[in-house]
Order: structure tokens, then C-alpha cells, then sequence
């Protein structure tokens, strides 16, 4: 198996290298009847491309997203959607000087290892830049599940820094460089990128997803849980070391009491009194908001030589040259935006097939 693809019933493929000519994906088992246009695809990648802001890498891409079959006169015809990107600022000569070296803190080692081959330009399939593919992919997953579900991501700490859940304002993402919810802390988050890319180092970074809008009922019991379904796709993002749902790694601090989301009668099901499961109980989504958080490394491409060893297993000392994001969590809001949609899209999908797509309220018939 390549492992190229995931999904269920909502099925994504994605293509293509870092420096390759193109990039891109194919969406199976997307409904018909959906409007769908290349502009609802390039809002969603402008907010993941490069070359924004100071603190992201400034290669120059406009990934522009063509869409090549599954849509007829701006409707999704039940197709397979094959959406390409090309790539159009490589500059593969920055890594000819370590194509035989294994990078310190990349894949080169392990893809090397498992394919005895490997793509040493920008770490080819292993790169960040396949995740726009993801995000086109994403924009389709957001038309399945209509305007009633909302999906938004926002960076929560940077480094040593985090914001203030207190400040809190979802307009505030779209305002500043660092998808910050907090508007507070942006100027230190600032100070802190512009030491950290001087030093020729990298920092990393935590990110929160939240899906609003989704029904009680989505997902499966035991082995086609939904947070795990999430968790998985949100740990397949490229630098992603850790997910968690809800409270998540919190809850070993809290006491049963604590830890339980107490509920009473509401006019139209019941009310959670907290959200410590993240939305989810038992696989199955409960209603409430779905919250996820994934903790990004520091981007591994930096100017400090790092010891590590080439193909031929000799020592050597690694530099890596180019244009590299210097916190790559700064980009991954987007990324965390669509693999999470996709998820959902997937679920939903699967809950109609199973059920009709009912959702049976406590009191009622």
C-alpha cells in the first residue's frame, strides 16, 4: 500500500514533491450537485501559502488551483475532483551541496531507509508544501458539509509563549501574520520570531482546531472512533508531534468530578455544563464543539551546523541553506482547517450511509 490516500466514503489522494513540477490531489466520493469553483479553493490556499510575512519561508508560490475533472459549469458532478498546483519558485540548488546528507531532525534518514531512494530537494513528498494539496482538499470537504458547520483553527502558543485564552476573538486570526486569537500577544510573538530567525534557529508551536455546528451522532464506535480518525489526520501534518482532544493531556490532572461534562434538559437537547471530552464520547460526536490541538516542532531546516552522517556513512556537518520557515506551526492553521473538514466530511457521509443521517434526541421519538 502507498499510503498516499486516506478517508472513507470522502477519499483524498494527494500528489507530487516540494520541487517537483506540480503538485496537487484527487477528491473521490464527493456528492453532486455541490457549487464548487477554483475560487473557493484559492481563498483557503491563500491563507497557507508562503511568502506572506517575514516570519514564514519567502519562497514565492501564487499556488494557484486548477481544477482538471469532476466539475461541470461550477457543479461537482459526483466524479472524481483532480485539483492541481504548480510549482513555479523551486530552487533546488540550495540543497546540492547536502543531497547525500541526512538532515538532522528530517525524514531523509527514514525515507532513505525504507526506499533505499530518495528526493533530496526540500524533502520531496516528506516536505510541508504537500500540505497544500490538503488544504485544496479541504476547501471541498468544507461544500460537503455546508454552511452549518463551521471549521476554524487558531495558533495558541509560539515557543515559550502563549496567549490569553481570556482575550480570545476569532476576527483576530485574520489580522495579524500568526493566526493569533489574542491580539495581545502578538508583539511578543514578533520579538521572539525575529531573535529566533536572526540566530538562523527555528521555534515551535501549538495550534487549535474547532469545529462548531457538528450533530451528536457522527462517528463509530471501538475502531472508527472520531477523535481518533482526527487525531490520526492531524498527526499525519508534516512537523506534527502531538494531538490531543478536549482537555486531553490535562485530564490526568483532573478529578472525576471535574472531568465529567455534566448535562441538564435543554429546549432542543441536552446542555453540557463544560467540554472536557473535546465533542466527542465514545468515538461519537456529542454535539458540543469539536476541539483538537497539535504541537508542531521547530522547523528542522536551520543555518546552526548539526552533526549527522551521509549515504555512504561517514560523518559530516549539516547546514541547511534556503528559504525555511523559521516556526512552521505559524502555517499549519490552514492545514489543521482542512484535514479536520475532511474528517468530518467523511464522517457525515458515513453517519447518512449508516443511519439516514438522523440524530435521535433524548424525549422524543
Amino acid at each position: 500500500m502507498s499510503h498516499n490516500t486516506f478517508g472513507h466514503l470522502f477519499r483524498v489522494t494527494t500528489w507530487g514533491e516540494s520541487h517537483g513540477p506540480a503538485l496537487g490531489c484527487v477528491v473521490d466520493g464527493c456528492p453532486p450537485g455541490l457549487a464548487l469553483t477554483e475560487a473557493d479553493l484559492q481563498v483557503e490556499l491563500d491563507r497557507r501559502r508562503p511568502g506572506t510575512s517575514r516570519f514564514v519561508t519567502q519562497r514565492r508560490e501564487p499556488d494557484a488551483a486548477r481544477i482538471l475533472s469532476g466539475v461541470h459549469e461550477g457543479v461537482t458532478t459526483g466524479t472524481p475532483i483532480s485539483i492541481m498546483i504548480e510549482n513555479v519558485d523551486q530552487r533546488s540548488k540550495d540543497y546540492g551541496d547536502i543531497a547525500r546528507q541526512f538532515r538532522p531532525g528530517h525524514a531523509d534518514y527514514a525515507y532513505f531507509a525504507k526506499y533505499g531512494v530518495r528526493d533530496p530537494r526540500g524533502g520531496g513528498r516528506s516536505s510541508a508544501r504537500e500540505t497544500a494539496a490538503r488544504v485544496a482538499a479541504g476547501a471541498v470537504a468544507r461544500k460537503v458539509l455546508g454552511e452549518a458547520v463551521s471549521v476554524r483553527a487558531a495558533v495558541v502558543q509560539v515557543g515559550p509563549h502563549r496567549i490569553d485564552r481570556s482575550r480570545w476573538d476569532w476576527a483576530e486570526t485574520a489580522r495579524n501574520p500568526f493566526f493569533s486569537p489574542d491580539p495581545g500577544v502578538v508583539e511578543a510573538w514578533e520579538a521572539f520570531l525575529d531573535e529566533t530567525r536572526k540566530r538562523g534557529s527555528s521555534a515551535g508551536a501549538i495550534v487549535e482546531v474547532v469545529a462548531e455546528g457538528v450533530p451528536a451522532g457522527w462517528g463509530a464506535p471501538l475502531y472508527g472512533k472520531l477523535d481518533a480518525e482526527l487525531a490520526a489526520a492531524l498527526m499525519s501534518i508534516n512537523a506534527a508531534k502531538g494531538v490531543e482532544i478536549g482537555a486531553g493531556f490535562g485530564s490526568a490532572e483532573l478529578s472525576g468530578e471535574d472531568n465529567a461534562d455534566e448535562m441538564r434538559a435543554g429546549p432542543t437537547g441536552p446542555l453540557f455544563l463544560s467540554n472536557n471530552a473535546g465533542g466527542v464520547l465514545g468515538g461519537i460526536s456529542t454535539g458540543q464543539p469539536i476541539v483538537a490541538r497539535a504541537a508542531f516542532k521547530p522547523t528542522s531546516s536551520i543555518l546552526t551546523p548539526r552533526r549527522s552522517i551521509d549515504e555512504d556513512g561517514s560523518d559530516v556537518e549539516v547546514v541547511t541553506k534556503g528559504r525555511h520557515d523559521p516556526c512552521v506551526g505559524l502555517r499549519a492553521a490552514p492545514v489543521m482547517e482542512a484535514m479536520t473538514a475532511c474528517v468530518l466530511a467523511d464522517a457525515w457521509l458515513r453517519h447518512r450511509a449508516q443511519t439516514g443521517g438522523a440524530s435521535f434526541v433524548p424525549g422524543r421519538v
